[in-house]
């Protein structure tokens, strides 16, 4: 179902990493983090103070874990301690989920808009005045698209919640594994909501799955055929989601030969916190994160010029855009992110390389831009924060 690519779950130096690879490199890489809070958990929290300034509160999940949540936020609320009026107020007892783990100094996040992802699904508490109806990704062809849209289960889940048909379920043969997720996802937030009442402040009352199984199930099907690890107990756990999405799982079992050595795991981490980045053609890319952007420059290095330099420099840009699309994730960099790509002269080529990386960026699970070139002739990129980045998680302890 996939391409030759893997994903392999093992211990390096005490650390659980879930690797995506493909050849020899990483696409997308998770390091354990050993958060108080996770992606995806639900808390009835405290809403502590407001700061209208930020258009933001502070909410308390108990335990000194506190997160920030949008004013935004204010009208889905689901307030426990009072009659919800749109608005929120300190001392405000409320259902929110995690979306963004805490970074450096910066809290977690939260957000009042509940939802549950599967491999295949997204069931997620429906925005007031929002229209009934079955959403299916972009990314999927007109047929299944309709198809998806018209399935009868679906269209009875979406009556009660928000339900989304992930890119993910373009690789099935059939509906029934969709199906099966779908109602279960459906049925277990319609718990969640049932129980919340009876519930006390800073209750969890969801804990999400291992962030390896989130990473095997998010993963796109496409880009692997096969998950690898030598650590028995997250074959375990591994083993009914793996069966349900019919995703071939392997323990691996050799003494002699580690897991993270017959991949040279060591040294593909390492091209991934190395701030040069070699291009095919001899050109480089220099990755410098800051504590305000992310910031890119693009060498010609040894590339031999030609008699056209306008066309060498082109084609050298394209190869870092493609170099830059690939790192963005497998690095996991986020916020703001400056390019400075190899000056051209013709403003069709420049335009034409704009597009091209943005065309680039649509593949990234994690939502990525490219928004404009500036006066001073950098590409300006954004990249959602949703987890810190690989180098930050490789760190932390």
């Amino acid at each position: 179902m996939g391409s030759n690519g893997k994903i392999l779950i093992l211990k390096l130096h005490k650390k659980r990493l879930s690797l995506l690879i493909s050849g020899n490199r990483i696409l997308a890489a998770r390091a354990q983090q050993e958060a108080a809070v996770t992606l995806g958990d639900i808390y009835i929290g405290k809403v502590q103070s407001i700061s209208p300034n930020i258009s933001a509160a502070f909410v308390d999940l108990g335990g000194r874990n506190l997160t920030f949540l949008p004013i935004t936020d204010a009208a889905s609320a689901f307030v426990l301690n009072r009659k919800p009026d749109g608005s929120l107020k300190a001392g405000d007892e409320l259902l929110v989920q995690v979306t963004k783990e805490p970074m450096k100094t910066k809290l977690a996040g939260v957000t009042t808009k509940l939802s549950l992802s599967g491999q295949y699904t997204v069931v997620s508490i429906k925005p007031k005045g929002s229209k009934d109806g079955v959403q299916v990704s972009a990314k999927l062809d007109a047929a299944k698209h309709a198809h998806f849209r018209e399935l009868e289960e679906l269209k009875q889940i979406s009556g009660r919640f928000r339900l989304i048909v992930r890119t993910n379920a373009g690789t099935l043969d059939g509906e029934d594994a969709l199906l099966e997720e779908a109602r279960f996802l459906a049925d277990t937030l319609a718990h969640i909501l049932e129980i919340t009442p009876s519930r006390t402040c800073y209750s969890c009352l969801y804990r999400n799955k291992p962030d390896y199984v989130s990473f095997v199930t998010n993963a796109y099907r496409t880009e692997y055929e096969e998950v690898i690890t030598d650590l028995p107990e997250v074959y375990e756990t591994l083993l009914e989601p793996c069966r349900k999405a019919d995703i071939s799982l392997r323990l691996y079992e050799d003494s002699l030969l580690p897991l993270y050595k017959l991949y040279s795991v060591e040294q593909r981490l390492q091209e991934l916190t190395d701030k040069k980045v070699w291009l095919k053609s001899g050109g480089y890319l220099v990755i410098e994160p800051t504590e305000a952007l992310i910031s890119i420059d693009v060498n010609t290095g040894k590339y031999e010029s030609g008699k056209d330099r306008e066309e060498t420099f082109y084609r050298i840009n394209r190869e870092a855009a493609e170099m830059i699309a690939v790192h963005l994730r497998a690095r996991n960099l986020s916020g703001m992110i400056l390019v400075d790509f190899i000056n051209l002269k013709s403003r069709e080529r420049e335009t034409a390389l704009l597009e091209y990386m943005r065309e680039l960026l649509k593949k990234d699970p994690i939502p990525a831009r490219a928004l404009d070139m500036t006066a001073l002739g950098l590409m300006e990129l954004t990249r959602k924060k949703v987890a810190p980045s690989l180098a930050e998680q490789l760190r932390s302890q």
